[in-house]
């Protein structure tokens, strides 16, 4: 559900399985120092979830929180700037669908101040004696090297955006195509190669990462799902490993 295409670069499949474990969990950034609870989201106490619940007795949910938990496991991610009254019904009824996730290994995480409801595997595997007899509906899949590399670069822009107060990030393809190209070499990619960049962001807009901004069509929104994908740590470890990839050539010429 939340997937990228296979690609496997033999060199890559080593520092991606890391990447993997980022997927499932609440990040805590550097940047701000704090972990974002799901149970920040519940309903307050007095709000009656069987509101939530048809009249007719038929199926478990009004039609109106089926739509909306219909569109959160289609795509993965609500924002509420995009989709507000579907955002406001998974807050409403947090609960309620929670306890209803829970029967196929699921779970919602909402974080108000960021205006995200994303849906996420669960952690807990003590029922199960082997990983391998759960049956995923969120799987994984290797990013290929310049998907990966566009992603920390969102990544950096983002946090390096928001430590100055920025609550909107705006980046431009001129400014990621400059960000790109000291890393292009491990891609065997040009920095005038625009169909590819173009091809990457489409996956990225996809998965709710990036959002076209009205009025411009080179600039992009990076939206807080990046948070959830990329913890800070683990951006800076990874852009430590391919810079040092790409000085290893200049350092053997010597």
């Amino acid at each position: 559900m939340n997937d990228f295409p296979d690609t496997e670069p033999s060199f890559f499949d080593r520092l991606a399985a890391a990447s993997g474990e980022q997927q499932s969990e609440p990040i805590s950034d550097a940047d701000d120092g704090q972990e974002i609870a799901a149970d920040e989201s519940l309903p307050p106490d007095g709000v009656d979830d069987n509101s939530a619940r048809p009249a007719s007795g038929k199926g478990r949910f009004s039609p109106e929180l089926r739509r909306a938990l219909v569109e959160l496991m289609r795509s993965g991610v609500v924002l509420a700037s995009v989709k507000p009254q579907i955002y406001e019904l998974l807050c409403h009824h947090h609960a309620l669908i929670e306890d209803h996730l829970a029967d196929m290994y699921l779970r919602l995480l909402i974080d108000p101040p960021a205006g995200v409801a994303l849906l996420l595997q669960q952690q807990d595997q003590t029922d199960f004696e082997d990983e391998e007899e759960r049956s995923a509906l969120i799987s994984r899949r290797t990013l290929s090297l310049y998907d990966t590399l566009l992603l920390l670069v969102l990544r950096k822009h983002y946090q390096a955006r928001q430590s100055v107060g920025e609550q909107q990030v705006i980046i431009d393809i001129e400014r990621i195509e400059s960000q790109l190209a000291p890393f292009l070499p491990l891609t065997n990619s040009s920095r005038s190669d625009r169909r590819k960049l173009s091809g990457a962001i489409t996956k990225m807009k996809e998965k709710k990462l990036l959002s076209p901004v009205r009025g411009g069509d080179e600039r992009l929104e990076i939206t807080p799902v990046i948070r959830y994908v990329v913890s800070a740590e683990f951006l800076e470890r990874m852009l430590t490993e391919y810079q040092s990839l790409v000085d290893e050539p200049e350092d053997e010429a010597l």
